[in-house]
């Protein structure tokens, strides 16, 4: 955003429409545009999630000159309506050979000029699925690219961008010309449903995470629909041959010892943990890092027997086999949702865990597991606490639940009365009275119980920022409360089902006793009743466990009336995505529900430079730079969510003027 005049500037700047730089007068400073070049090959960067950009171009002495540089709308946007499932731009764009990849959530891909944002092609797989059956939106949060290590000259597919869609297929194009790679399954598409059974409706299972692509393989898992049934489909991880679409190998997870047979026309176990978020590899050592989920169904395990083993795990799988090498548990028994929601970090360096090569993993619970990359040891100590049990009749609570201690947890754990007035405030305290709290693993009950971090808090898929050479990891978090109620099945199927729409939601649990309620912890006035911040920003040391710094991420802009937001300021809001980190000494992150783009001092916290979206960035942020004689470009999706006004837009910002030699 250009640096604004005179009275017009204090003017807009007054509402909050003006770069921080602008308001707060900044002078411009001479740019220099030296420093290193590099793509975004990867969803986080790497292959082992980092989040982090090594380009120096854009940094704490320049960036308040941070200016739009292109915008790409691609048109597939849609609200909530009686027609189609309502849209979300998650993608993080890939830059490969000087060109930009992302999809939409109506799984289009789109291939453009990374400097202009002019299109190269697109490719429409004319999706079938866009139900509003079920509770997600449309959405996918990026593609995967391969290229052939002896490439053979005017051969078409030689590179390709491979990724999964709500129709339940794995597509492999044609980076070049963006055509179907006819030698990749049917046609350049690989059915996903195959061998899982025909009962489940499109939505209730599909991918919305980019594929891993490592050496000739690409492995991906899907989302399997939260406490629908305790029979839901598998969650079984697959690899598939990247030039031929040819399944190399299926990891069922099951226990060990696991013998029952799946249902006629099956190949694999149903309810099993599925694995939706992002995957991590180290092609050295030929593993696979799978974050999984909960078994089905989430809020109740009576009925799983067993099935839960690899549930809220971080499992290694050798890339060549499938087979297990380790897996570490992150949550005993999971009866809270509290998935592993992000990709699992790779690191290594000599202030971390003594240099062994480590994996990181967040949860949504704020805890963060140093674990060791070879045998999925905590590389800290880890220990187990007893927590808090008597569920419902036929739950088997975990009499104890594993702690990190260096990082400690990082998500508040406490649960006290809040509001803007006495009034509100009072009302929360007598809800907080009717429900049962117990801390971080309260389980869910019949009268109602406080679950705090929220299921979709804590840090969730945007993962963590970690910056390689000193080890500090930034991420964001959202810290709501909500309540869990499990109902009775004869109350339950008296429900009005069509009456409860999020965020009060109600979900059947088909095979148990119970169907399952939950809401967020509002008051009568319609705000948390927690204490804010309600998102927050932080940084830490994980060498040292030490939290660096702390802030609130975002204002009630767009979710209370003026002068509400303008009198609380950035009082931190729910969030939705991730950030980045460069080495440039800034951390980019839209993720809050106020459209704002912000760039934070990595060291310090401290805001250098906002700018208002036309909608709002749930995506994680991504940074390219392609010849000496170019700009670096960060460019993040904007499309609003369930909480802000939905649309679509591509945005990339750059430095102004031209870099190149004169």
């Amino acid at each position: 955003m250009r640096r604004l005049p005179g009275a017009n500037a204090l003017l807009l700047c007054s509402l909050g429409l003006g770069a921080l730089a602008a308001c707060h007068g900044a002078p411009r400073t001479p740019i220099d545009y030296s420093g290193p070049t590099g793509e975004w090959r990867e969803f986080a960067g790497t292959r082992g999630g980092s989040h982090f950009s090594p380009l120096t171009q854009i940094n704490r002495e320049n960036v308040g000159q941070l200016e739009l540089a292109w915008v790409h709308k691609s048109g597939d946007t849609h609200g909530p309506s009686a027609d189609h499932a309502p849209t979300w731009l998650e993608s993080t764009p890939l830059v490969v050979n000087g060109t930009l990849y992302y999809n939409t959530p109506f799984m289009r891909v789109f291939a453009l000029d990374p400097e202009t944002g002019k299109e190269r092609w697109v490719f429409d797989p004319v999706l079938r699925d866009r139900s509003v059956e079920g509770p997600y939106p449309l959405a996918g949060r990026g593609v995967a690219y391969w290229e052939e290590a002896a490439p053979i000259a005017n051969r078409a597919c030689q590179r390709r961008i491979l990724y999964g869609t709500r129709d339940s297929e794995l597509i492999a194009l044609d980076a070049d010309t963006g055509k179907p790679c006819a030698d990749f399954g049917k046609d350049g598409r690989v059915a996903l449903r195959e061998g899982l059974g025909t009962d489940a409706p499109p939505w209730e299972y599909y991918p919305t995470s980019p594929p891993l692509v490592l050496g000739d393989i690409a492995v991906l898992g899907a989302l399997v629909a939260d406490n629908v049934r305790a029979d839901a489909p598998s969650g079984v991880v697959r690899a598939f041959d990247v030039r031929t679409g040819a399944l190399v190998w299926s990891w069922d997870p099951v226990p060990p010892g696991w013998d029952e047979e799946p249902p006629p026309g099956e190949r694999y176990a149903r309810g099993t943990p599925n694995v939706w978020s992002v995957l991590s590899g180290d092609e050295e050592r030929g593993l696979v890092f799978v974050p999984t989920g909960n078994a089905s169904p989430d809020a109740y395990s009576g009925e799983r027997h067993g099935l839960d083993y690899y549930s809220s795990s971080t499992v290694a799988l050798d890339a060549k086999t499938g087979e297990v090498v380790w897996h570490f548990q992150g949550v005993h028994h999971d009866v809270w949702d509290f998935d592993m929601p992000a990709q699992p970090q790779l690191i290594e360096i000599p202030t971390v865990a003594g240099g062994r090569p480590a994996v990181v993993q967040p949860t949504k619970m704020g805890f963060l597991f140093v674990l060791d990359r070879e045998t999925g040891e905590p590389l800290y100590p880890v220990e187990e606490r007893p927590v808090p049990q008597d569920g419902v009749d036929g739950e088997h609570l975990s009499p104890t639940q594993p702690f990190p201690t260096i990082p400690p947890p990082l998500h508040p754990d406490v649960v006290k009365p809040w509001g803007f007035t006495p009034i509100d405030k009072a009302w929360c305290a007598k809800q907080l009275e009717k429900y049962r709290w117990d801390g971080f693993f309260t389980p869910p009950t019949r009268k109602g119980s406080i679950q705090t971090p929220h299921s979709s808090g804590g840090p969730n898929w945007g993962g963590l920022a970690i910056n390689p050479k000193t080890g500090v990891a930034i991420f964001n978090e959202t810290e709501l409360a909500m309540v869990t109620q499990l109902v009775p099945r004869k109350e339950f199927d008296q429900l009005d089902l069509h009456s409860l729409v999020y965020p009060d939601e109600a979900y059947p649990m088909r095979g148990t006793p119970y169907g399952y309620k939950r809401w967020t912890f509002m008051s009568n006035f319609g705000a948390p009743c927690t204490p804010p911040p309600w998102g927050t920003l932080q940084a830490v040391d994980l060498g040292t466990g030490k939290r660096l710094w702390r802030v609130p991420l975002g204002s009630m802009r767009g979710l209370a009336p003026f002068p509400l937001w303008a009198v609380y300021g950035d009082i931190g809001v729910p969030n939705f995505g991730g950030g980045l980190s460069t080495a440039g000494g800034l951390h980019f992150i839209g993720a809050a529900t106020d459209r704002y783009f912000r760039a934070f001092d990595t060291d310090t916290g401290e805001v250098l430079w906002k700018t208002r979206m036309p909608y709002g960035g749930h995506a994680a942020p991504m940074s390219f730079r392609l010849t000496p004689d170019s700009k670096q470009y960060i460019v993040i999706a904007a499309g609003g969510n369930v909480l802000t006004e939905i649309g679509d837009g591509l945005m990339a910002y750059a430095l102004p003027g031209d870099p190149a030699p004169q």
